[in-house]
């Protein structure tokens, strides 16, 4: 697959390049994105490096789309497709992300979730996305409620991360769905 960059209002996806290492190792070492993702801890310049350099092969061999975003020529977080199967006959994805710390509260996810998503439905013809967040990152779910996901239930020790197994919230989004905010029967704050 040739790796896509996409343009919403305020900001840039592209694929990440051995620029963004730098920019990528700092975001990581907020403790809030390793907590709840499987970005490892402590992150060294070369994970980085080793990211980019898998997500080129992701987006050649079609198992993932993923892009740094960029607001102002700024790296603010990473998005992408993941696990990505038969999106020639109306397959599925997972949406995974994070953003950095300092870019936080000022709606870049929801923005960017929109962008990709959008482009998961139309490029690949994807029939279904799945979120999925390990019990108690409220602030994914938030975001995942806004962006029309429905709450499908709870798996318990779900998740697998370097920290071991977590319970994990599932909800999705089919290409048929209405896209706005949706209740969800747990309590988001």
């Amino acid at each position: 697959m040739q790796p896509a960059s996409l343009r919403t209002e305020r900001l840039v996806l592209r694929p990440p390049t051995p620029a963004d290492a730098d920019a990528i190792t700092a975001a990581c070492q907020d403790p809030e994105i390793p907590r709840w993702t499987t970005v490892p801890s402590p992150y060294a310049r070369e994970d980085a490096e080793d990211f980019i350099r898998l997500t080129g092969e992701w987006w050649e061999d079609g198992s993932e789309t993923v892009w740094a975003v960029l607001a102002d020529d700024v790296l603010v977080g990473s998005i992408g497709l993941h696990h990505i199967a038969d999106h020639r006959t109306g397959g599925d994805a997972e949406l995974g992300y994070w953003i950095a710390a300092p870019a936080r509260g000022h709606g870049y996810l929801t923005e960017a979730a929109r962008a990709v998503i959008d482009w998961g439905f139309a490029e690949l013809g994807l029939a279904r996305i799945t979120w999925r967040a390990v019990v108690g990152n409220i602030p994914s779910a938030r975001s995942a409620r806004a962006l029309g996901f429905r709450y499908e239930g709870m798996h318990r020790q779900f998740l697998t991360s370097p920290r071991g197994r977590d319970d994990g919230w599932i909800a999705g989004l089919l290409r048929t769905d209405d896209r706005g905010p949706v209740a969800w029967p747990i309590d988001l704050g």
